[in-house]
């Protein structure tokens, strides 16, 4: 038998998961002081509806359950697919699937709340992790730019709760995005392929990108237009007689607005280059990057299509999810602790004055968080790694608390 946890995934020691719980229940307060509620769905579902949920390059990192008994037996027999279900890769199809189901019982705009695990068949590395959290809120049946102010104010009022630092917010528009490549020569078909390409702009640079378009066999002529763009500033009013006015107007309103409500605690600037990840998205993206620390860790956009693969009439919907894992492994290399947190207490005793040890811990939790351990044969290398573990102190049950120092 194996004693390590599968690749890609994780076991946490206590202090460990005290840090995650800690984490999920700050996101999870400022959420729901924000009108925000929590909703829960299966962390399984039907393959068709992965298959189908234009999640990018997120679609080939899905993890098919196969068919069991009589019809993975038919499945084999008639060479049909394997499968009939998959473990969800992001929390977004859940949500359009649920809304689609639960319609008639919820109030619009519908303002959902998604904390869970979430799975993808990664190549495991440092920072991609086959199971991880994800913590999401969305706002369903509103396709007003109020919608993204208040998602991007609540997700930085969460960001600040947790102590990462400063940081900014990227925005774009796939539709600013779209007619730009468009005004370049390029065909309409190429235009998902060449967002994917440009998405890498801040990893490999101008040139990167201008190569890997070349080696796509894309037009020429559009490629050296688009690197004629790329030199110049992209600013929102430049881009106005290019994109349309109703994309450029929707950004600099959002930007406005947040930039009012930030009281400079972070920034929010627009940026063509970014795009993200997921197919479904359809207009306005952003994303938040550390000022510390490289990586983003929070993104999401405007998904106005999803759901009506579901019940045939698009209904707009839009959502932020905070990168939970990033997060936390930020804070755990800087050594980050918990502030406020009860000091945790060892109280020894004997087995057959368990009835009186727990008496006596009971008078110091209202100050403390006294764990009840058995007296030990060997005391003082056992303090030792009581220490270890992060107590504060240690006593004997009905005896004065003594420090670990």
């Amino acid at each position: 038998m194996k004693i390590k946890s599968v690749k890609g995934t994780n076991d946490y020691l206590p202090a460990e998961a005290e840090l995650r719980d800690y984490l999920q229940n700050k996101i999870l307060e400022v959420y729901t002081s924000n009108g925000y509620q929590r909703i829960m769905t299966p962390a399984i579902e039907d393959a068709e509806n992965l298959d189908k949920s234009d999640g990018g390059e997120n679609l080939n990192l899905i993890f098919n359950i196969m068919k069991r008994g009589d019809k993975l037996q038919k499945a084999l027999d008639g060479g049909d697919k394997l499968f009939d279900l998959g473990l969800r890769y992001d929390l977004t199809l859940p949500l359009s699937r649920y809304f689609a189901n639960n319609r008639d019982k919820l109030l619009l705009p519908a303002k959902c709340i998604q904390i869970g695990n979430v799975y993808r068949a990664e190549r495991p590395q440092k920072g991609r992790l086959r199971e991880f959290v994800q913590c999401d809120i969305d706002v369903i049946g509103s396709s007003s730019y109020s919608t993204e102010v208040e998602l991007i104010n609540t997700t930085a009022k969460a960001l600040n709760e947790m102590g990462i630092g400063s940081f900014t917010v990227k925005i774009n528009d796939r539709r600013i995005l779209r007619s730009m490549l468009i005004s370049c020569g390029f065909g309409e078909d190429s235009l998902d392929s060449i967002s994917i390409t440009f998405d890498k702009m801040d990893k490999i640079g101008k040139d990167g990108v201008m190569a890997e378009l070349a080696e796509k066999g894309l037009d020429k002529a559009a490629i050296e237009k688009f690197g004629e763009v790329l030199d110049k500033p992209m600013t929102l009013d430049g881009l106005d007689g290019i994109c349309g006015s109703d994309a450029v107007s929707n950004v600099k309103n959002i930007i406005d607005a947040v930039r009012e409500l930030s009281g400079g605690k972070f920034n929010i600037e627009f940026d063509i280059s970014l795009v993200r990840g997921q197919g479904y998205y359809t207009g306005t993206v952003f994303e938040v990057r550390s000022d510390k620390y490289s990586g983003a860790v929070a993104g999401g956009g405007r998904y106005d299509n999803l759901i009506g693969k579901f019940i045939g009439e698009n209904v707009p919907a839009v959502g932020f999810s905070i990168g939970f894992e990033r997060i936390f492994g930020i804070l755990c290399e800087s050594g980050y602790t918990i502030p406020d947190s009860k000091k945790k207490i060892a109280m020894l005793y004997e087995p057959e004055k368990i009835v009186t040890a727990i008496k006596e811990a009971d008078k110091l939790r209202d100050k403390y968080r006294v764990t009840l351990i058995e007296k030990p044969k060997k005391l003082g290398k056992y303090l030792d790694k009581v220490k270890e573990a992060g107590y504060f102190g240690w006593c004997f049950a009905g005896e004065a608390i003594k420090e670990l120092n």
